[in-house]
Formats: C-alpha cells, structure tokens, sequence
C-alpha cells in the first residue's frame, strides 16, 4: 500500500539524515534543520506561517522553535506590527551552522534515493508534488 511505503521511505530518509548530520558533527534534526531553512529564506516570519511553510504541525512547531532558541540559533523579536507577535530571526550562529550543514543535507538527498536512476528520482519527485498538490 503506498501509505506503507511512503512511511517506510520517510523512516529511511530521517535515519540518513540523522546518520549523516550526525556523523558530520551537527546536532539538529531534519525538522530543525527545515526550520532554520524557511526562517532564513523569510526573516521575521512568524510560527504559524513557518509551520505552515515547512508543512509542520503548528500545535509543536513552538517546541521546535523553543529548542532552536535554547541552542542559541534562532531568536523571537517582538513584531513592530503586532506587539503580541513575536517574528523570527537567525542568530549568526543560527546562519553558521545552516551554511555549513547544508552541503551535508545536500549531499544526502542523494543517498536517499541512491536505487534510482536520474529520470526516475526526477519522475519521483515530480510525482510526489503532484500527490501533495505542490505541481
């Protein structure tokens, strides 16, 4: 069933990164990571929009967010909008580890889907947007 084997394919893909991330000396996750990746291509975007972004429960992503702080890469700047608002930003140890861990994450992306040949990694991936309404 496909539910099974996108699950299956979601489990391989957690454990390389966290093999590979972990091996390259940087403790983050893969939802961190895709954290500190959408608030640097949106700084000052707020929770909300971040989960919605990284397509992450909005109900945990302030867990997420909450640790990243605690580590020192992420911080939450009152809004000069909304002053309930709280915008998030990098630290610049926040775009440190980012710059240096993405070649990492790049890298293993391949390792991934290592069976495949180049036309159906791109067919796969072009079919799993189509399933999640992406294109």
């Amino acid at each position: 069933m496909a539910g099974h084997l996108i699950r299956r394919l979601h489990q391989q893909s957690t454990q390389v990164f966290q093999a590979r991330t972990q091996a390259a000396g940087f403790d983050l996750t893969s939802v961190q990571f895709a954290a500190l990746d959408g608030i640097e291509r949106q700084p000052g975007i707020d929770q909300a929009s971040l989960a919605a972004a990284i397509s992450f429960d909005r109900a945990t992503i302030g867990g997420v967010i909450d640790r990243l702080e605690q580590k020192g890469l992420v911080e939450r700047v009152v809004s000069a909008q909304d002053r309930r608002a709280r915008q998030l930003r990098l630290t610049a140890a926040g775009a440190q580890l980012l710059a240096a861990c993405r070649p990492v994450v790049e890298a293993l992306q391949a390792e991934i889907l290592a069976p495949l040949s180049a036309a159906e990694r791109k067919s796969l991936l072009a079919l799993a947007r189509k399933a999640l309404g992406l294109g």
